[in-house]
């Protein structure tokens, strides 16, 4: 599976943007996937999971209630929706996928990742 993250860029705060991962090379079916993000000078930190089927999902406690992660298993994407933002939001987001029907909060146990793309998010 190779995954294209796109979406990111400038917005103010208290506004919103939508962050898409297409996924190709192989079914969609059958692998969780998720998004992490990385700011400056800070460690990779965990945003949310979808599960295989779409029906689950978990999100870190930062952006909880904020964003929304589904997947649109007929097209191979998988989106963020991401309402409310502030500048602690801004970070190179990544998407990300394993195959596994247990969805993780932890980035070394995902195998594939998109090439990021950028969310700032001005005061």
């Amino acid at each position: 599976v190779q995954l294209q993250a796109s979406g990111g860029g400038l917005v103010q705060a208290g506004g919103s943007l939508r962050l898409s991962c297409a996924a190709s090379g192989r079914p969609f079916s059958g692998y969780v996937m998720g998004w992490f993000r990385q700011a400056p000078g800070k460690d990779r930190e965990f945003v949310g999971v979808i599960s295989e089927s779409g029906r689950g999902t978990y999100y870190g406690d930062s952006v909880k209630d904020r964003f929304t992660i589904s997947r649109d298993v007929a097209k191979n994407t998988m989106y963020l929706q991401m309402n409310s933002l502030k500048p602690d939001d801004t970070a190179i987001y990544y998407c990300v996928a394993r195959q596994s029907s247990r969805p993780s909060i932890r980035w070394e146990e995902y195998t594939h990742w998109g090439q990021g793309t950028q969310v700032t998010v001005s005061s």
